[in-house]
């Protein structure tokens, strides 16, 4: 089987979850005996290297938005006949109206269909007709939680033997065992204490900073000096009203003298800011997957998250798991882990034993049997 993958991801924005799980398929098809894919890449790219057996086909593209729409809506096609390929699989919500071949397409979350900030213009929504449209001409659509697959069944209509769902994973770094070094290099290069709170993510609304902030005042006057609330990722510029002025908000709040913004957080010093974090606190509004909060469990350390989307599925009964509205209690959630050790520890200790259900072997693998469903 002659397998085109959409390699968009791994050109251009390849650290988002759509990136790491286009990264993780590539690893993984040639461990359990794929060797005939080819990864189409728009040109020029700086595509990380891959493994022998996964070959990048470039084709001529630019970086902008219409760029994008023409990769996947002509070129892409284009670059699966020239390949002779059997199959396409499209590793996010972008599905060609004509394909040469039958298409897998995953979609990750319909969040321009469920959020109404996010519906954006009328570039945005043209894009999100499109592809709409367009999704009921793959074979197969894989979906990262029942969340999400419930959601594409009911607002894209499409037959139920056609959605599967597949779980995403943590990377094989997310794990417990400290280098002391790297980690004690990593926790001075973010000017970090001994103990914190930590969120990783990014800050538009449906990742609810505000109201994380808000129950950060419950429990800021009593351990937010020993435990500072730890914010990483790149702040953006407030605009239009979708971004908020969060370290103004702290101010407002009353709180910005336990709380550090840290900025960008490089890929490869994450695991060592999970490892050194005493809870780590995800209070998302709607996720389609939700990697931060394994990666933390990966890492044995308690989550507190929110309850939107694919979240309980991913947390389970092994961390907080609660409404973000109900900042009271998400507040006394944080604090809890911090003053109560047997607590603490019952989450480290469940959160690892939940990780360990997800692999990207596994997600590989079952990826691979729909390939064959197509295929036959």
């Amino acid at each position: 089987m002659r397998l085109a993958i959409n390699g968009w991801f791994l050109a251009h924005d390849a650290h988002t979850g759509t990136g790491q799980y286009l990264r993780a398929l590539c690893e993984h098809l040639p461990r359990l005996g794929f060797d005939s894919a080819y990864v189409v890449v728009p040109d020029p790219s700086e595509a990380p290297p891959l493994p022998d057996s996964i070959h990048l086909h470039r084709v001529p593209c630019g970086a902008s938005n219409f760029a994008k729409v023409r990769f996947e809506q002509i070129l892409f096609p284009q670059a699966c006949r020239a390949l002779k390929a059997d199959l396409a699989h499209v590793p996010h919500w972008a599905p060609p109206l004509a394909s040469p071949c039958p298409v897998v397409v995953t979609i990750h979350d319909l969040i321009p269909l469920l959020l109404p900030e996010y519906r954006g213009d009328w570039r945005v929504r043209l894009y999100t007709a499109l592809v709409a449209a367009a999704t009921p001409g793959a074979s197969i659509v894989l979906a990262d939680s029942d969340a999400s697959r419930r959601d594409i069944l009911q607002h894209l209509r499409l037959p139920e033997a056609k959605v599967r769902t597949v779980y995403l994973a943590a990377d094989a770094r997310y794990n417990p065992q400290s280098g002391f070094l790297l980690d004690e290099a990593a926790r001075q290069k973010y000017n970090l204490p001994e103990g914190y709170v930590l969120y990783l993510g990014g800050f538009d609304p449906r990742k609810n900073v505000r109201a994380l902030l808000s129950a950060w005042t419950w429990a800021a006057s009593s351990v937010g000096e020993a435990y500072p609330l730890v914010l990483g990722g790149q702040l953006p510029q407030p605009a239009d009203g979708f971004f908020e002025d969060y370290p103004r908000l702290a101010q407002e709040l009353e709180i910005a003298n336990t709380v550090q913004f840290i900025g960008h957080v490089a890929e490869a010093d994450k695991p060592a800011l999970y490892r050194g974090a005493s809870v780590f606190v995800f209070p998302s509004r709607y996720e389609g997957f939700g990697l931060p909060p394994l990666e933390a469990m990966a890492c044995g350390v308690p989550v507190v998250c929110g309850n939107g989307g694919s979240l309980p599925e991913v947390v389970g009964s092994a961390g907080y798991v609660l409404p973000p509205s109900d900042t009271r209690a998400f507040g006394a959630a944080i604090l809890t882990c911090l003053v109560e050790p047997s607590v603490s520890e019952d989450l480290r200790q469940r959160g690892f034993a939940q990780a360990k259900k997800f692999a990207w072997e596994k997600t590989v693998r079952e990826t691979l049997a729909a390939y064959e469903s197509v295929a036959k």
